[in-house]
């Protein structure tokens, strides 16, 4: 099985401005040679903002279309959240689309009720699973990474995806709780984090970065970054015979 190049953009996101986002996320993809899949932000075209009424777009809006133009002209996919309205609900939606235009989603499950996100998004119910160069990907989104009974490895991803606006004042948990989820699902755990300050006031310390299966990390630091990351499956899948601890994992089902 081929390694698979993830490249991540930690972006400084313009305060609901969708088409200036989208204006810097292209100047920065062709940019980038040889990736398999960019990685983008929770609300990567908005913030982390509560007025989606004003923000929300349809799959078959002005965001999902560019990101199928990015993926068909750099041969690569791409992955973030954006809001999206749907069937009359309001979702933090994390979008997959690959080179060809297919489109998987997946809609965040835990809503961040301290910041009433509940209060204006719809929650998800079903993890996804994303089939890709034959690895599989799981993307979840942010306040999900403080939830380790929904992250668990019991599909046998090889990568976890968090999409995140994780804010300064609890910057170190966002390290730490990447790390956790890496070593005890026994696989590639990636973080993308925006920095910069949003239109609420909140700072953001980016930190953007992978941890491995072992537990070791590589963070990009506050700046504004792209940096491509490469995963290699043959390492990863040879630590997991060598060490099988996901064979003694707990089996449960999830009960609303």
């Amino acid at each position: 099985m081929q390694n698979l190049k993830i490249t991540i953009i930690q972006p400084d996101i313009i305060w609901e401005n969708q088409q200036a986002n989208l204006d810097n996320y292209t100047e920065i993809v062709f940019s980038v040679e040889n990736t398999d899949l960019f990685v983008l932000p929770e609300m990567f075209t908005t913030g982390f903002s509560m007025n989606p009424e004003k923000l929300k777009e349809p799959m078959d809006g002005t965001t999902v279309f560019w990101m199928k133009h990015i993926a068909a002209l750099k041969n690569t996919a791409v992955v973030g959240s954006l809001i999206i309205e749907e069937n009359g609900e309001i979702y933090n939606r994390a979008v997959f689309v690959f080179p060809d235009g297919k489109i998987q989603y997946y809609d965040k499950r835990h809503l961040y009720t301290m910041g009433q996100e509940h209060l204006h998004y719809s929650s998800g119910a079903e993890k996804l699973i994303v089939e890709y160069k034959g690895w599989r990907i799981c993307p979840l989104i942010c306040y999900d990474l403080r939830f380790p009974v929904w992250s668990r490895n019991t599909e046998n991803y090889d990568v976890l995806i968090y999409m995140a606006n994780w804010p300064s004042p609890r910057h170190h948990v966002w390290k730490l709780l990447l790390a956790a989820r890496a070593v005890e699902n026994q696989s590639y755990c990636i973080g993308v984090n925006r920095t910069g300050i949003d239109g609420t006031g909140l700072k953001y310390l980016g930190d953007s970065g992978l941890v491995d299966a072992k537990g070791f990390t590589s963070f990009i630091g506050e700046k504004e970054s792209v940096q491509t990351f490469e995963l290699n499956y043959a390492e990863l899948h040879d630590f997991r015979k060598s060490f099988p601890l996901l064979d003694d994992r707990d089996e449960w089902e999830l009960r609303e």
